[in-house]
């Protein structure tokens, strides 16, 4: 029984040597394999040292820096755009006003299902885009 249990040990360690043997496997391709060179991170050369007398990047504020990155810094308004804030009243409007809107104890005016179901339509086609309005 001993030499049985190590004659079948024997055979099944041989077939997975070869490729019509016992496990019938796919083997890899050891010529495919191939190396990749290592990534290298270029020099940038748009880094310059920084100016005498400047301020160091750690007393800057990162929240404004990221603001001027993104929207500018303060733009000269146009006279037709402040004639139309005004207008519109900017001098009257709250400095927080923005932080409140969606406050939820900010007082809505219920305007009723049918204005709901504008403002959530879908975008038409163009002129020939119609709404129906449901029947009650």
């Amino acid at each position: 029984m001993r030499k049985l249990i190590l004659a079948a040990g024997l055979a099944a360690s041989l077939s997975a040597c070869g490729s019509s043997g016992l496990l019938n496997r796919d083997r890899p391709d050891e010529f495919a394999v191939s190396r990749h060179a290592p990534l290298v991170i270029p020099p940038d050369f748009a880094l310059v040292p920084p100016a005498p007398g400047a301020p160091s990047a750690a007393t800057v504020d990162s929240s404004r820096a990221a603001m001027e990155a993104m929207f500018g810094g303060p733009a000269a308004r146009s006279p037709t755009e402040s004639a139309a804030l005004s207008a519109a009243g900017r001098g009257n409007a709250a400095p927080g006003i923005r932080s409140s809107a969606g406050d939820p104890a900010t007082d809505v005016v219920e305007k009723g299902e049918t204005t709901r179901d504008i403002i959530a339509a879908p975008e038409g086609d163009g002129q020939d885009a119609r709404a129906s309005v449901p029947q009650q």
